[in-house]
């Protein structure tokens, strides 16, 4: 059992839209957070380093107010100088195994696999304690991404590590990845983009049988 499965719920991996303005992405995440989404991803691929800088730091007092685990997407830099509590890295974010030893035992790692079996086997190999397999469906974050079988997310349980899904989940097409094994989902747009965000949430939470839920008045 990897530090992911031992540290994060199965459940909703939310990862942030892309948005400058600090305080309305501040106040759309926090709207979230009492459905307790498994693990809240800082995304953002637009801003300078400050500007990520600052909004990391505020998501991440919320979230660990919160008791959310917050996880900085492809800045390793970024992640160690707030205290994160991990990165996710993809294809051209550096060395698994030279990130593992920059993050040390304390810190989550996941590593994007695309379709790649091989490469999640190398991941594991060099510490990642997640490996994500996507897109699963066409995504309007990537348009361009690879298409993956769900079958990878039922292979992948056998390394031991966190599985996540990633690319285009709905809430509609969201039960067969986790009737194939995925621990996480990892959704931007369907929940952020939804006319009720937290019980779109909620509904995600509940495909994994999991506890609090934001109120519903």
């Amino acid at each position: 059992m990897s530090a992911w499965t031992e540290r994060l719920a199965d459940g909703l991996y939310l990862i942030t839209p892309e948005q400058a303005d600090t305080e309305a992405l501040v106040a759309r995440v926090e709207a979230l957070l009492p459905a307790r989404p498994a693990v809240l991803q800082y995304r953002n691929k637009t801003l300078d380093a400050a500007g990520r800088r600052t909004q990391a730091e505020a998501l991440l007092r919320r979230c660990r107010g919160a008791g959310v685990p917050f996880i900085v997407n492809d800045d390793l830099e970024l992640a160690l100088a707030i205290d994160a509590d991990g990165v996710h890295v993809g294809r051209d974010d550096g060395d698994v195994a030279a990130l593992r030893a920059r993050l040390g035992a304390q810190r989550l790692l996941g590593v994007s696999c695309y379709n790649e079996w091989s490469r999640a086997e190398a991941a594991v190999a060099a510490g990642a304690d997640c490996v994500a397999f996507g897109a699963m469906f066409p995504s309007t974050t990537k348009p361009g991404a690879v298409p993956a079988a769900p079958e990878l997310l039922t292979r992948a349980r056998a390394l031991g590590v966190g599985v996540v899904a990633i690319g285009g989940i709905t809430l509609e097409n969201a039960p067969a990845l986790v009737a194939a094994g995925a621990h996480q989902l990892a959704v931007i747009s369907d929940v952020f983009e939804a006319p009720d965000p937290c019980a779109r949430a909620r509904a995600y939470a509940a495909l994994f049988a999991s506890g609090d839920a934001c109120s519903t008045q």
